[in-house]
């Protein structure tokens, strides 16, 4: 099955400026006499506007009304999908309700979870079971991972007949809602980050079927 085809420096003077000071008064009192009159609030917004206008685009909206952003809606597992769905991709929807698919042939599910069903998950699986005698390498494997990256979190699972899956997750609690553009930027962080570390795993544990003998 196919599923998806991812000291600043201020400029300030380290030393002591000796020309300048706080309390140094104007060199020339009757300077004040020459400035522009204040602009009242009405004509400062206008100005300010006009200058948005021509740096980034016009602050308002062809109706002449400031822009309005999108306002954050609840996760659900229909959002999901219907991103899924909108990004091209396959996937399919297990007998949990879970909602699962294939990437680079690797398995992730991008699972709703919590009582208000506020907290997004999505979870990887390396396409290869190892056995039991590679546990400990590939825990250490797991906690460099981890020791230096954000994400994804990555450990391992044994399963009843001692095959050891490694696995990834990427967490995020969105209880206060999440726009589309959020809730795309996690699916991808999950999708995105959980094929790297299983790339770095398909570096050291190159597949013999895919070397000629």
């Amino acid at each position: 099955m196919r599923f998806f085809g991812s000291r600043r420096d201020t400029g300030r003077p380290s030393g002591r400026d000796e020309g300048w000071s706080p309390t140094t008064p104007p060199a020339d009192d009757t300077a004040s006499a020459d400035a522009p009159p204040a602009l009242d609030d009405q004509e400062l917004r206008e100005r300010v506007e006009g200058l948005l206008a021509r740096v980034v685009g016009s602050p308002r909206g062809r109706t002449g009304q400031p822009a309005q952003e999108p306002l954050p809606a609840p996760l659900s597992h229909d959002r999901v999908s219907a991103w899924l769905e909108r990004s091209g991709f396959t996937y399919f929807t297990d007998s949990d309700g879970d909602i699962g698919g294939l990437w680079h042939g690797r398995l992730f599910y991008f699972l709703v979870l919590g009582e208000r069903e506020e907290v997004l998950q999505v979870r990887g699986q390396w396409h290869r079971e190892a056995t039991i005698e590679r546990l400990e390498e590939l825990l250490e494997a797991c906690n460099s991972w981890n020791a230096d990256h954000i994400w994804p979190k990555a450990y391992t699972r044994v399963r009843d007949d001692g095959g050891v899956v490694v696995c990834t997750e990427c967490t995020v609690d969105v209880e206060p809602g999440v726009t589309d553009d959020q809730l795309a930027q996690h699916l991808q962080c999950g999708l995105i980050t959980g094929s790297m570390f299983f790339d770095s795993l398909d570096e050291t544990y190159p597949d013999p079927l895919q070397e000629a003998p």
